[in-house]
């Protein structure tokens, strides 16, 4: 498997990090994310120190994660509902065509 290593800053501070060449896209973008969700908190002025606004950030963003998760759940659930009706009326529709063909 082919490394690349890739230079990240974040916050002014730069990291080295070594990934996969076909994931260092991935990582760049994730990146360019994170600096700009950082620097959001970190313009606000609620929050001061690099640790705090890290642990401000991952806790932001993992919310968003998990009610991105619980909106998907719901809306699998709801084109679950939805497909059961189609198919209740197509079972019914299939029976009446029956009846009516005897």
């Amino acid at each position: 498997m082919d490394m690349a290593q890739v230079s990240i800053r974040i916050l002014e501070k730069e990291y080295q990090f070594a990934c996969p060449a076909s994931e260092r896209n991935d990582l760049l973008n994730a990146a360019e994310f994170l600096n700009a969700k950082m620097r959001q908190i970190r313009d606000s002025g609620k929050v001061v120190g690099l640790d705090r606004i890290a642990v401000m950030t991952a806790l932001n963003l993992a919310n968003e994660l998990l009610k991105s998760r619980s909106q998907e759940e719901l809306m699998d659930s709801s084109l679950g509902l939805r497909v059961k009706s189609m198919r209740e009326r197509i079972e019914s529709a299939l029976q009446t065509s029956k009846q009516l063909e005897l």
